[in-house]
């Protein structure tokens, strides 16, 4: 009593979660969750978020509305559009989905394959990158299309193909032949892999494949696809190049290249 005499004020206590709002307005539910007002309509409209419960002429929302509206954050800042969330809440509302099962799946969908990343550089590191400085090669990479000028840097898609491209055209594969088997393989296998993820994406919607093993599968996928494409390619041109050989068409093929006599006149 002394002590509130002299003018004590006992300490605030820590907000628990006993002490948090159980309802909210709109315009309190938007401050505790840091989205406008407007975006929890959008929400709404878009059947990603409940509706509010009507008293009167008043919304009121509950903290299952504040944890609806940040796992669609969450979801946002993975990649996820609107409409692809409101699919997934629904399929978990359903209980068709397990939400960890799915986040584990769209990890693996989600990690890299290869450490493969464009990059920008300078000329001086260009040329550090090929390992050579022969006359023309700027002007080459540019014309066929490895690399892309922009002001002072050049941009390469994939450092790892140029590397290729150099190591084929030190072995005597021009950097145009290069560049245009690089293409080829890539449409291919564009082909190939966005077939291959369709059979599986397919299969895992039709129940054959659970959530838990799709994650797994994709994970195991990524070694053993890799080392899948090297076989099977392996194979393919190995094939071909004898039956090009048992026709007589690499008995054709001249001696020299025209563009090494060019550079020798």
């Amino acid at each position: 009593m002394m002590l509130l005499e002299a003018g004590y004020v006992p300490p605030m206590s820590t907000p628990t979660a006993d002490t948090e709002p159980t309802e909210y307005t709109i315009d309190e539910l938007a401050a505790a969750a840091s989205v406008p007002s407007r975006t929890i309509r959008f929400y709404q409209s878009r059947a990603a978020l409940m509706a509010p419960e009507i008293r009167g002429r008043v919304a009121y929302y509950t903290r299952a509305h504040l944890d609806r509206l940040k796992l669609i954050a969450q979801l946002q800042d993975r990649g996820l559009r609107i409409d692809a969330i409101r699919d997934l809440l629904v399929s978990i509302d359903r209980g068709e989905v397990d939400l960890a099962e799915w986040l584990g799946v769209e990890q693996q969908v989600q990690a890299p394959w290869t450490n493969d990343q464009p990059r920008t550089v300078t000329e001086e590191e260009l040329y550090e990158l090929t390992g050579t400085r022969r006359p023309g090669l700027l002007s080459d990479l540019l014309r066929v299309g490895l690399v892309e000028r922009h002001g002072d840097v050049y941009l390469l898609q994939s450092p790892a193909l140029l590397t290729i491209a150099i190591k084929l055209e030190a072995a005597g594969i021009d950097l145009r032949t290069a560049a245009q088997a690089e293409e080829l393989i890539r449409k291919h296998i564009r082909r190939a892999a966005s077939e291959l993820v369709d059979v599986i994406v397919r299969r895992a919607g039709d129940g054959e494949i659970s959530a838990r093993d799709l994650g797994k599968g994709l994970e195991a996928l990524r070694p053993l696809g890799m080392e899948a494409v090297r076989v099977i390619f392996g194979r393919a041109v190995e094939h071909y190049l004898r039956k090009l050989y048992e026709s007589g068409t690499m008995a054709k093929i001249p001696a020299r290249a025209h563009r090494a006599r060019k550079n020798r006149s």
